[in-house]
């Protein structure tokens, strides 16, 4: 019954709702809402924005059970940028959260070929120190493929075979509270090929939860280091 009811939610699609009043892709990129969920710790109180150390890649999954997104806490702000999906289509991308609009979150799903972090390996990570092309804030890379992103422009392309920016997720910060959300999506998501061709492993590595299930009330944020057995390192080119 599980496995039936999983691969009938891929078949049909992630089940997004989106936000009134903006356009489908004919028009201007969604706003996909999954629900607001409250990022916590490992102790199960919400992250607060002095918990994340700068240039550190955290984790957490959203909007399902198996869906890996990176939060970065970055040494400058993040400006809203315009920026463009695989087909064209245009979309806004409002920029950091926080007290100093530093801290982004996307989904470690590379929009080359869907690598992606996993308990055992991870070839995609946050790398400060590679500040190569205007990235001043350093690179998400991807070592499967040669991709590279910036995580302070919406996760725009850098370098590499990629041809589109990382799926951002829309953050709120309580500032009342100090507490961090998230809501939803933005940008080229690719949760329904991820499913597809990575689903069968999933449910192997996710045991204990239909890993397309929707995330509820709260997402766990860990290192990427304690996720996974190992980060894969490499050399990236700017070359496009």
């Amino acid at each position: 019954m599980r496995r039936r009811h999983f691969f009938r939610l891929c078949a049909g699609g992630a089940g997004a709702v989106a936000v009134p009043g903006l356009l489908h892709p004919a028009g201007p990129v969604v706003e996909r809402a999954y629900g607001r969920v409250r990022l916590v710790n490992e102790t199960g109180g919400s992250l607060h924005v002095d918990d994340l150390q700068i240039g550190e890649t955290y984790l957490f999954h959203y909007p399902m059970a198996a869906t890996q997104c990176f939060l970065i806490r970055l040494d400058r702000p993040a400006e809203a940028v315009t920026l463009r999906t695989r087909d064209g289509t245009p979309y806004e991308w409002a920029g950091g959260v926080g007290p100093e609009q530093s801290v982004v979150a996307y989904s470690a799903i590379c929009a080359h070929k869907m690598a992606h972090p996993s308990p055992v390996i991870s070839y995609i990570d946050y790398r400060p120190e590679l500040k190569e092309g205007g990235a001043e804030s350093g690179m998400i890379a991807c070592c499967a493929e040669g991709s590279a992103y910036d995580p302070r422009r919406g996760g725009r392309v850098l370098s590499g075979p990629a041809e589109q920016p990382l799926a951002a997720i829309i953050l709120e910060h309580d500032a009342e509270e100090d507490a961090l959300f998230a809501t939803g999506t933005l940008g080229g998501e690719m949760f329904d090929r991820f499913f597809r061709e990575f689903g069968h492993r999933l449910m192997l590595e996710y045991p204990r939860q239909t890993p397309d299930s929707h995330v509820q009330d709260v997402a766990l944020v860990q290192t990427l280091e304690s996720f996974t057995r190992s980060v894969v390192h490499c050399g990236v080119s700017l070359e496009t």
